[in-house]
């Protein structure tokens, strides 16, 4: 296995976080996917939501049913301090947050936030391109291959980066079109 197989994990991970960071951001549609990075203070530690109560859908809205009805305040909380720009309603059983449609404006806001996320993929997919390209040439100079491979490595460690560059522009752009939808 060749330095750049044992660094494709590392590519992966970048993508992978990629794809979850961006699946926070509000497109128009009502998906449970919103609440993901919302952390509750509830029995002493901060708890993801989806662990103290069930989040479903319900037309616009989002539904959270506490398994607990004593946290419920403390999800309530949560969600307002989130960043997120969600009013939950307590119903005293339940907590609705329903999701109003998105103006142009704001759908714009949100491209932009989602090009600054790519941008951060991108970045961390350079940094691991670069601590691989400094690994082959580290092995090369220790004499554990010669010159020829270390170029094929190389060559090889840019297709890669290529193939998880455009891997990042596709999904950039699947999650553009469906901001920008009405």
């Amino acid at each position: 296995m060749s330095i750049v197989d044992n660094s494709l994990g590392e590519f992966t991970k970048a993508v992978e976080h990629f794809k979850h960071d961006i699946g926070t951001l509000k497109t128009g549609r009502v998906t449970p996917m919103l609440l993901d990075n919302v952390r509750v203070e509830a029995y002493g530690v901060k708890n993801p939501l989806n662990q103290l109560g069930s989040v479903t859908i319900d037309g616009r809205s989002l539904l959270i049913q506490p398994w607990d009805k004593s946290v419920i305040k403390e999800i309530e909380k949560a969600i307002v301090e989130s960043g997120l720009g969600l009013s939950p309603a307590n119903e005293g059983e339940r907590i609705r947050i329903t999701i109003s449609p998105l103006t142009e404006e704001t759908r714009k806001e949100i491209v932009k936030i989602l090009h600054q996320k790519t941008e951060q993929a991108k970045v961390a997919i350079r940094q691991t391109r670069d601590k691989v390209k400094e690994e082959i040439v580290e092995a090369e100079k220790n004499k554990e291959f010669g010159e020829d491979e270390k170029f094929s490595l190389l060559e090889e460690l840019d297709k890669k980066v290529g193939g998880f560059n455009n891997q990042v522009k596709s999904i950039t752009e699947e999650k553009e079109e469906e901001i920008m939808t009405v």
